[in-house]
């Protein structure tokens, strides 16, 4: 059940696993069902078939991404051949650049501890949260 010729096409659940956008099919069913991933501009549901130049829209956390489907595969290998799968246009990996390195600066801002509070620290902080402040 490897590849399949073009005019198959493969369940989108099942080819977003096989391309790696999700780490099991049940994670990309879920992500289908609660809008994550678009088809051509359409909602789509976890049987739809996916045919060479899709164009589909992935939403996973706060990364996304719009990619064209070059390759059909229901089986999971290696990283390299699921690559081999889709094209990410390069608007997509631009504005995931740029959201990414937002990201970093906003993040830099925090006033992160230098090491783990020691145990009297720890007690205040456990006094402070159960006082209800």
């Amino acid at each position: 059940m490897g590849a399949h010729s073009e005019a198959a096409g493969v369940r989108l659940d099942v080819w977003l696993w096989a391309a790696r956008f999700f780490k099991t099919r049940s994670l990309a069913k879920q992500a289908i069902a609660g809008g994550k991933v678009a088809i051509n501009d359409a909602s789509a549901k976890p049987a739809r078939s996916v045919h060479v130049g899709d164009q589909l829209s992935i939403a996973r956390g706060v990364e996304r991404m719009r990619v064209r489907v070059v390759g059909l595969s229901a089986m999971r290998g290696p990283a390299t051949q699921a690559q081999a799968l889709y094209e990410e246009s390069a608007e997509s990996v631009d504005a995931r650049e740029k959201a990414r390195e937002m990201r970093r600066l906003t993040g830099a801002g925090l006033d992160h501890p230098a090491a783990r509070p020691d145990k009297h620290s720890r007690r205040l902080l456990r006094e402070f949260k159960e006082s209800g402040h």
